[in-house]
């Protein structure tokens, strides 16, 4: 009897659902239907009696995904799934271990730890421990604990080389005894637990190998190495392994996926046969060829070629910007010229590659009356970091503005307790004054950088320094002098935090410049209340029409009838960090793979001349990505314009020029600048009346600035 799902299938998808007994890697490409495929795979076992409801495995990556195959899954073979095991890595992993949880040494009701319920169990221990948490932060203990357990390790695993890390490790072995005594797992746990289980325990493993004869594996790229020793432990010898997935989107390196493991995956399971699934059912072909052209040049790949039965569609049109501002004014133009037409703004999507990016992007649609999510985060006044910094601002603007005390007071953290802060607050309400005021006359003169009177101490510092300053030097005094850019500094992934930072001195650069009839006196009290109203405006309302912002990779597994990707510039996109890790170009161009095939019907990809980032103007080179796409599937919107700058750099890729007898520094020349400190030149472009130079700095890192305002000091 033949299905009728099966009807629905090209050639190469049939093909990989009717495999018979091999283990397989099937290739699919964006927008190629593997869902379906893998829907169709456990549905076509099934019905053949191949393998019984109750011995399907099915890993995904999402709930979503896994509820998504589920429901297929009931609606071809029209019975009810819930005995199959459809879900994700710690979804299973926690099925596994409920059943199992005397082997594993928990009680029967374990509960599970959240990413937030886990630092709070850190900062518990830390206090019970007497750990100093500035020396050792509560979230870097919780990254290396994570790190460990990702990589398979318990503490005792470990090895350090210096004593930081080494008392680290020795709080994780303390952290372990607290889960163990508490009944409690994290999300590592989970699956640290379940691989321990079955490796240690041969009567399980072959029980659950006889059980699971076929094992399926959803976004196999996006595997950690503890996740395919998983998985290999419960395929074993003799079962089958059928994992889909796409090396072209491997994205997510810094959570730990390891796109090696589909090369590990063709050698341990001994598979000869790649099927690829190259047809794509959302894009136009102009689009997929400009994603061919980009990926092909990725060296460590299995390699495809997308293409469609859709048509070639419109061309991928080509903005150039003279400045950030131009980009967002394009971008906003050409979303309501399409709005007018009766496209839908959920239908459009504006990507990044940092978060920062969408500050002036934001601003734009605010000013405009756009409604519009950030999907997968928060609008830029709204994310945490951002309003750290500007409620130190509001404390300075206002001293009886309790919540923004209240949120600074210890943070970053200067050892002060809540019973601290209640005694505050009582004094505070006998004397019916503001916290400040409380603080004030409870001042002690502080012995050590900790407790209130030092918090009363930074206040006065950043007010003094503040005095006669701009706006944005007002930011980027609160930003340094606070410890807030120390503190992210310490996190994992703190640096996207900073950029949002940085990216605060240019917001009120902006505002500056567009306000500049404002009272100089009540600029700072302003500019608060400008940010609290963009962040407040046009909040999306739940199934609103909403113009959609997010990042690249929050983009991952999406689609849209018009995507513009900006900010397509050397530096932004690829990430200038890129540049120094290994094979980090190669995922850079994965992103930009993964960013153009997001795009069903219309691309636009856009870059500026002149970009303000973290209160500097940066003159940027065009991405490299943009060179990769052949001519004949472009448009360029202003050709009249379009010229790139000779970059005088000596470096493989750009043209060699002898420096300009009239620039006043050369290349190699050690100089200084006011915010940036010492730096050496490695490079500057332009003509003698607009002159740009590059400056490798100390402590600050790669910059762009223009000579004439850099006021540079030659050393």
């Amino acid at each position: 009897m033949q299905l009728n799902y099966l009807n629905d299938l090209n050639e190469k998808q049939l093909e990989a659902v009717k495999l018979q007994n091999e283990s397989a890697l099937i290739l699919a490409g964006a927008g190629s239907g593997k869902t379906k495929v893998l829907t169709s795979r456990i549905s076509w076992l099934i019905h053949n009696q191949i393998i019984s409801p109750n011995g399907v495995i099915a890993v995904t990556f999402t709930n979503k995904a896994a509820n998504e195959m589920l429901s297929r899954i009931s609606t071809q073979l029209g019975m009810n799934p819930r005995g199959m095991w459809v879900g994700t890595f710690h979804g299973l992993c926690n099925r596994f271990l409920r059943i199992h949880y005397k082997d594993a040494n928990l009680p029967q009701t374990f509960q599970i730890l959240d990413s937030s319920d886990q630092l709070s169990a850190i900062k518990r221990l830390c206090k019970t421990l007497q750990i100093d948490t500035d020396k050792f932060s509560p979230k870097e203990i919780q990254y290396h604990i994570n790190g460990s357990k990702e990589n398979g390790m318990r503490s005792k695993d470990v090895k350090t080389y210096d004593p930081h890390t080494q008392r680290i490790n020795e709080i994780y072995l303390e952290y372990e005894k607290q889960c163990q005594r508490e009944g409690v797992v994290d999300f590592g746990e989970l699956l640290l637990k379940s691989y321990e289980l079955l490796f240690n325990n041969e009567v399980l493993r072959t029980h659950y190998q006889n059980r699971f004869r076929h094992v399926l594996v959803d976004e196999f790229q996006d595997t950690s190495e503890l996740q395919y020793r998983w998985l290999k432990l419960l395929t074993g010898n003799n079962n089958i392994i059928f994992a889909v997935g796409d090396d072209d989107q491997s994205i997510y390196a810094f959570r730990g996926a390891n796109v090696g493991n589909m090369q590990s995956l063709q050698k341990d399971f001994q598979i000869k046969n790649i099927i690829k699934l190259e047809q794509n059912y959302r894009s136009k072909n102009n689009i997929l060829n400009a994603a061919n052209s980009i990926i092909k040049n990725n060296e460590n790949r299995l390699g495809k070629n997308l293409w469609t039965a859709s048509g070639d569609g419109d061309p991928i049109r080509i903005f150039r910007a003279l400045s950030d501002a131009n980009e967002a004014q394009y971008i906003l133009d050409e979303i309501k010229m399409w709005h007018r037409k009766g496209m839908p703004y959920q239908q459009i999507a504006i990507l990044y590659r940092s978060n920062a990016q969408s500050r002036i992007l934001e601003h734009h649609m605010v000013s405009n009356n756009i409604p519009y999510r950030v999907y997968g985060g928060l609008r830029f006044f709204e994310r945490a970091e951002v309003k750290n910094a500007l409620a130190y601002l509001r404390l300075i603007s206002n001293k009886q503005d309790d919540n923004a005390f209240l949120r600074i007071v210890n943070f970053p953290t200067r050892g002060i307790g809540n019973k601290t802060l209640e005694q505050l607050q009582d004094s505070a309400k006998i004397t019916n004054t503001s916290l400040w005021e409380a603080a004030i006359s409870n001042y002690k003169a502080p012995v050590a950088e900790k407790g209130i009177s030092f918090f009363v101490d930074l206040i006065k510092r950043i007010e003094d320094e503040i005095q006669g300053v701009s706006l944005a030097e007002t930011m980027d005094v609160v930003i340094n002098f606070s410890g807030l850019k120390n503190h992210y500094l310490l996190e994992k992934d703190g640096q996207d935090r900073i950029s949002n930072l940085e990216e605060l001195v240019s917001a009120a650069i902006t505002f500056s410049e567009n306000f500049d009839d404002v009272d100089k006196n009540l600029e700072l009290i302003e500019f608060l209340n400008y940010t609290t109203l963009e962040s407040g405006e046009l909040q999306a309302k739940a199934n609103q029409d909403a113009l959609q912002l997010m990042t690249i990779h929050s983009a991952k597994g999406l689609e849209f009838d018009i995507v513009f990707i900006t900010g397509l510039e050397e530096g932004l996109c690829p990430h200038e960090q890129s540049l120094i890790e290994p094979d980090g170009l190669e995922e850079e161009r994965r992103l930009m793979y993964v960013a153009v095939t997001r795009a069903r019907d219309y691309l636009y990809l856009t870059y500026a001349q002149s970009r303000l980032m973290y209160g500097q103007t940066h003159y940027n080179l065009s991405s490299r990505f943009l060179d990769e796409i052949p001519e004949n599937l472009i448009k360029k919107i202003n050709i009249a314009i379009e010229s790139k700058p000779q970059l005088h750099q000596k470096s493989i890729g750009f043209t060699k020029n002898e420096p300009n007898s009239n620039f006043p520094f050369t290349i190699g020349s050690q100089v200084a600048h006011k915010k940036f400190g010492q730096g050496t030149v490695i490079s500057y472009e332009g003509s003698i009346n607009d002159l740009r130079i590059q400056v490798q700095f100390e402590i600050a890192g790669t910059k762009w600035l223009a000579l004439e305002f850099a006021k540079l000091e030659k050393l």
